[in-house]
This record gives structure tokens, C-alpha cells and sequence, in this order.
């Protein structure tokens, strides 16, 4: 006979036991699953080890237990921050309410695998342009102010701080402490790079770590770090300090450090190379100045020796006779040209008082006009009454026509 379990309700709900049984029921069920995962936590206790395991791409984490008895089959290197995949069982412990993942089997993630997804990101960014080294900045000649993102307390911390401020003691630093390896370092590393490349007083970033294993520096190769330093608009160092593999950010940086002590070297310019650099060039100047200076002497020096500046006066004394005799040539020429000219104006003034008017009113003729102005030549142009003006030697005698004067002048 079929025993037909009630549904719980307000008036009669089930017992923790019972829903506890039913969970841990329905877990059972699930059976044993390969996963895949990064051990964020890791610890050992009464000879069993009990960590967590973090999804490598979405925020979510399960806790995991490898008993004593299977800890034999469990690579012994395995540490926080590896990548692995691992056969585990879910298991719901009733009376502590939880829920843990028993690991039946634990390895390291193939290398083949990582390399592959790690190539595969290569090629999208690479086709994306982000590695292209048109987009790469030049670094400022003297930053005066420097990001550094790197591990609190590390080495790499205290070699990019010793080495730069020996090489430009007046250097300073914004330096920001984040994680560089395990599940939070890519967001923390991230975090770090957008609040530097807002600071307007900082005129370059560097990204410092003291090297490190293959997994280890897979932080570094986070897509949305990798993105992130793509879109600053502040120069950014790579000093991961590790020349086998090479993390995606080397990339994507402005420039890439082969270490934390090599990123300070490039990063400012050091003071006594520089001091050394402007002595020579003070040098080089002086030594052009000096040598131009010598050349306008000595031609100044060729330029006095000529006659013109040794004597002075000999030029004027040279030239004074030569202008003499052109002064004295100049008013013979200009008197014979006066003397010339006034004869021909007397002629001239003699042929014109010949042929003038007034000579023949001087010897005792007269000019008749008409109103009209003009000579009067025939009597008929003049009839009766009509008036004239007489023009004489002196002044002039108005008249009028007659018919005496007309007849006297028909008889004649």
C-alpha cells in the first residue's frame, strides 16, 4: 500500500528532521560531478583539509572537504590559488544544516587547457587593436607623481620605491595596495587601476609584482583587468617581472618592465645622468659661442686693417679734389647754358614786340570792334548805329556808326 505524504501547511507543517532528510535526499541524488574551479581557501585540520573553490568566471563558491582518507590520492603541491578540477560529491550534513562538497579526486588544471583559453583571449584582443603599438603612449620625460599597484609590504614594492627615488630623489609616489594573486587580486587589481588613472596628479602607472609561477600570474591576464588598462588614459608599466610567460597586460601596457627594478629605471631619469647631460651641453655651447666670438674678432680685425679704416680721411681727402673739379666743371657748364639761353630770350622777346599789336597802335591806327568782340574788317558789317569800340595806342574810345563814316570809307 502507497503511504500518501501530506503537503505541510500552517496547521500541520513538517519537522526540521523531515525537511532536513528530504534536502539531503534530493543532494544524494545529484551524485558525483567533475567541476572545474580556483581554490580560494585552504587548510588542514586533524589530517583532513578543508578549503573553498570559486567558479572562474561568476561570483559563486562552494566549500569543499578531502578527508584523511583520500588525501593520498591529492596531488601534494595543490595551494591556494590553483586551478583545478575535482570529482566531488555534495554531501548535506543534517544536523549542522550545511552543505559541503566531498573531493574524491583533485588535479591541476592541464596546462594544455590554460595555454589554449589564455591564446584564445590573445587573439580577440589582438584583433580588437588593443595591442597595436600605434595606441601605446610615450612616458612622460619627469612624471611628477607615479601610481604603484602592487602587493602590501612586497619587494617588488620596495625595490620600484628604493631604485626610483635614487635615481630622482624629488620623485613621488600614490602608491595602492591590492592583491596580486588569488580570486580577489584581478578586481582588486582592476579597482586600483581605475581610481589612479582618475587622479589627475598622477602622470603614470605602474603594475609591479616580483615574478611568480605559470597560475600565479594568470591574474594578470583577466580580461577585464586587461580591458581596464586598455581604456586608461594614463600611461601604464608592466613589472611583473617574469620573462617566460607572459601575462596579457604586458601587452596591453604602454610599456613592459622586465622587473620591478627595471620599471624605476624607465619610469624617471636619473639625476646625475641628467646633471652630466647639461654640463656637456653647457660645454658644447660654450665652446660654439667661444669660437664665434673668435671668428667676428678676427674679421672685425680684417675690416680695420683696410686703408679705408686705418685713415679715415683718406677717403674724403680722395674724393674732396674729385668733387672740386666737378663743382667748378658743373657752374662753367651752368654759366655758358645761362648766357646761352638769355641771348635766344632776347631775340625772342625782340621778334615778339616786332609782330605785337601795340606797336602798329603806337604809330597811330586803331582797332574797331564790334559788340560781339570781334574786328570790325567791312563797312557793312557795321551799319548805322551800330556801336563800336575804338582800341587806340592808350585805352580804349567807345563810338557808333554813321553814314559819314561810311562814305568816307567807300571813297577811299
Amino acid at each position: 500500500m502507497t503511504i500518501v505524504e501530506t503537503p505541510p501547511t500552517v496547521d500541520s507543517p513538517w519537522p526540521v528532521g523531515l525537511l532536513s532528510a528530504k534536502i539531503k535526499g534530493w543532494i544524494d541524488r545529484l551524485g558525483s560531478v567533475w567541476v572545474e574551479g580556483e581554490i580560494t581557501q585552504w587548510g588542514m585540520s586533524g589530517g583532513n583539509v578543508y578549503g573553498k573553490l570559486k567558479d572562474l568566471d561568476a561570483d559563486a563558491t562552494v566549500s569543499f572537504t578531502i578527508w584523511s582518507s583520500v588525501k593520498a590520492k591529492i596531488p601534494a603541491d595543490l595551494k591556494q590559488g590553483d586551478r583545478v578540477i575535482a570529482l566531488v560529491k555534495p554531501n548535506y550534513w543534517v544536523k549542522g544544516g550545511t552543505l559541503t562538497m566531498q573531493v574524491f579526486e583533485m588535479r591541476h588544471v592541464g596546462l594544455g587547457d590554460l595555454l589554449e583559453r589564455l591564446e584564445r583571449l590573445r587573439q580577440t584582443l589582438r584583433a580588437e587593436g588593443l595591442f597595436d603599438p600605434s595606441r601605446k603612449r610615450a612616458l612622460p620625460f619627469l612624471p611628477h607623481c607615479v601610481g604603484l599597484i602592487t602587493g602590501r609590504d612586497s619587494d617588488a614594492e620596495k625595490d620600484v620605491l628604493r631604485n626610483a627615488q635614487l635615481r630622482w630623489p624629488a620623485v613621488e609616489f600614490r602608491v595602492v595596495h591590492a592583491a596580486v594573486q588569488g580570486d580577489r587580486a584581478a578586481g582588486e587589481v582592476t579597482a586600483a587601476l581605475r581610481r589612479l588613472d582618475e587622479d589627475p596628479a598622477v602622470d603614470v602607472i605602474v603594475v609591479a609584482r616580483g615574478g611568480g609561477d605559470f597560475q600565479n600570474l594568470l591574474v594578470f591576464s583577466d580580461e577585464t583587468l586587461v580591458r581596464t588598462a586598455a581604456a586608461c588614459t594614463t600611461p601604464i608599466v608592466s613589472a611583473i617581472g617574469h620573462e617566460a610567460d607572459r601575462p596579457l597586460l604586458d601587452d596591453v601596457a604602454d610599456l613592459r618592465a622586465s622587473t620591478p627594478t627595471d620599471a624605476a629605471k624607465r619610469v624617471v631619469p636619473d639625476v646625475a645622468e641628467e646633471l652630466n647631460r647639461m654640463h656637456q651641453a653647457r660645454a658644447r655651447i660654450s665652446s660654439r659661442v667661444t669660437h664665434l666670438l673668435r671668428t667676428e674678432i678676427d674679421r672685425l680685425e680684417q675690416l680695420r686693417s683696410r686703408p679705408v679704416l686705418a685713415n679715415p680721411t683718406w677717403l674724403v681727402d680722395s674724393r674732396g679734389e674729385e668733387l672740386t673739379r666737378y663743382v667748378a666743371r658743373g657752374s662753367e657748364l651752368m654759366g655758358r647754358l645761362l648766357e646761352r639761353n638769355g641771348t635766344r630770350i632776347v631775340e625772342l622777346t625782340a621778334q615778339l614786340r616786332a609782330l605785337s599789336p601795340q606797336r602798329t597802335l603806337d604809330r597811330g591806327y586803331a582797332i574797331a570792334q564790334l559788340p560781339s568782340g570781334l574786328a570790325l574788317r567791312r563797312p557793312e558789317d557795321a551799319p548805322e548805329g551800330t556801336p563800336l569800340l575804338l582800341t587806340l595806342a592808350e585805352g580804349k574810345l567807345p563810338t557808333i556808326a554813321t553814314k559819314l563814316a561810311t562814305a568816307v570809307t567807300d571813297d577811299r
